[in-house]
């Protein structure tokens, strides 16, 4: 189930708010009503959650269950810090082996098969091993990648690394716990939420009108996003994408490009946009999650920018306990590099993942040692962000691509003619046009106008304008059956 379904926005989210906001009424105690409500969350984050496949329920159970657990052996005062640290190690092992079993076990497959059975490999072995392309020689079963598991084993291991470093306290109660792992707004695609950002709110929150209402609003502009700019702009992706690649031309492929990088901006945006809008109907407060990417003046500032909550994941238990900047130069470096290259790895058991993240690697490197002052004093910024996001552009084409090898005739096709029975201008209806321009205005062009919220013609606007963008996206979703979501493959 996604957000942008009519199963959710005219059946599961009406009967969830209904629920969670009648049932409480039935009690006698504040306290015996917030409880209540996290035990009616919670069911509900199981239901929603079960839609993907009953049978990873069990798992993400067992996940919240060894970190729960885990909390009491790391918490300080209860052990020893050896034996602390051990329990850390062997937490951290097993939810980092859950997700490579689930994630990357295929991919290890289809390297094994090859360089054991070489004589099996059609393509060849380096070929096949490129396009993890395995032969069947070892007769292991493929494995089904369960829904959200890259985020909520994140979302876990943060909560052991804080408890251990005394930066947020023991949860002692497994279903508040069971809540934050699977709260169904953010179970998905995040944003992938810390624990010390969400524990005071796990106990004590309080809904009002007013962040009920931002967060309709918040919804339904996430919503829109998705369905009227992100959906429109992957079908004309899409079928660019089902080519005849070697044939396309420049025109064809930097529309394919362009049309991919505006389409899973508006697509993780807006569903991050959902599940923030979603959190504050329910009393929670989340983090932004984007900040206008494509204007970015550089690599560094498009990273600080696009997918905050997994950069400072990345920051907090990974850049910053290798040493971050405090080092040398080259410490400095080498732990970017690794940050990044965990970053791809993150992303998906394809070498595309691993080259783009690595390539991310490498220029931040480069810009940092060489481009700094230089990016800093160049006084034509728009130059600047037109640059980055060429470079980003050409990057989410190795991020789009099936395999590296596809990937790499893809970008070459950037910068050759070719084939005359295949022109651009066949793929860009009005409408796709249209959508192209908004996404390129709606993407930071056209910033938040200075405009004060507090006005009351502003305010019953808003609401109107709101509406309007829900009954678009709703009629769009009941005419058409196109409703992917990029972000469900990690």
């Amino acid at each position: 189930m996604v957000f942008s379904s009519l199963l959710f926005l005219l059946c599961f989210l009406p009967l969830c708010l209904g629920v969670y906001y009648v049932a409480p009424h039935f009690v006698k105690s504040t306290d015996d009503g917030h409880k209540l409500k996290n035990s009616i969350l919670l069911v509900f984050s199981f239901i929603f959650y079960a839609f993907g496949g009953v049978k990873y329920l069990a798992l993400m159970m067992f996940v919240i269950f060894i970190n729960w657990a885990g909390g009491f052996s790391v918490h300080k005062g209860r052990h020893k810090n050896g034996a602390r640290t051990f329990f850390l190690v062997l937490i951290l092992l097993a939810d980092i082996g859950v997700l490579f079993f689930f994630k990357y076990f295929n991919l290890f497959t289809a390297v094994l098969e090859n360089l054991l059975y070489p004589e099996l490999a059609k393509g060849g072995r380096m070929v096949n091993i490129w396009t993890i392309t395995g032969n069947g020689a070892l007769g292991w079963p493929e494995v089904v990648l369960p829904i959200g598991i890259s985020f909520y084993t994140f979302q876990a291991m943060s909560y052991v690394i804080d408890v251990y470093k005394s930066e947020a306290e023991l949860q002692t109660d497994i279903f508040n716990f069971a809540l934050y792992i699977s709260y169904f707004p953010q179970l998905i695609a995040g944003p992938i939420v810390q624990y010390r950002d969400i524990e005071k709110q796990l106990s004590m929150r309080q809904e009002t009108v007013d962040r009920f209402t931002s967060g309709i609003m918040r919804f339904c502009y996430g919503l829109a996003k998705k369905v009227l700019i992100a959906n429109t702009l992957g079908e004309m992706v899409d079928t660019i994408w089902k080519l005849d690649i070697t044939k396309i031309g420049a025109t064809t492929a930097w529309l394919g490009a362009i049309g991919y990088s505006f389409q899973i901006y508006y697509d993780f945006s807006g569903y991050s946009d959902m599940a923030i809008g979603l959190g504050k109907m329910f009393g929670f407060e989340f983090k932004d999650n984007f900040n206008y990417p494509y204007q970015a003046e550089g690599i560094s500032d498009f990273w600080r920018r696009w997918h905050i909550s997994l950069s400072s994941w990345f920051k907090q238990y990974v850049y910053i306990p290798l040493g971050g900047n405090r080092g040398s130069q080259l410490a400095t470096f080498r732990n970017l590099f690794i940050v990044f290259l965990l970053t791809g790895i993150w992303h998906g058991a394809n070498w595309t993942f691993f080259i783009w993240g690595l390539s991310y690697g490498i220029l931040i490197i480069l810009e940092k040692a060489f481009l700094k002052d230089f990016l800093e004093k160049f006084r034509f910024k728009t130059l600047i962000r037109l640059v980055t996001f060429v470079i980003v552009t050409i990057l989410w084409i190795v991020f789009r691509a099936d395999n590296i090898l596809l990937a790499g005739t893809f970008i070459s096709k950037l910068f050759m003619k070719g084939s005359e029975h295949i022109n651009a201008l066949s793929f860009l209806s009005g409408k796709r046009l249209l959508t192209l321009v908004a996404a390129v205005l709606c993407g930071g062009v056209i910033q938040k106008l200075p405009i004060s919220k507090n006005s009351r013609l502003v305010k019953f606007l808003s609401g109107i304008f709101t509406l309007v963008l829900f009954v678009v996206s709703v009629i769009f979703l009941v005419n058409s059956t196109y409703n992917p979501f990029i972000y469900f493959q990690f």
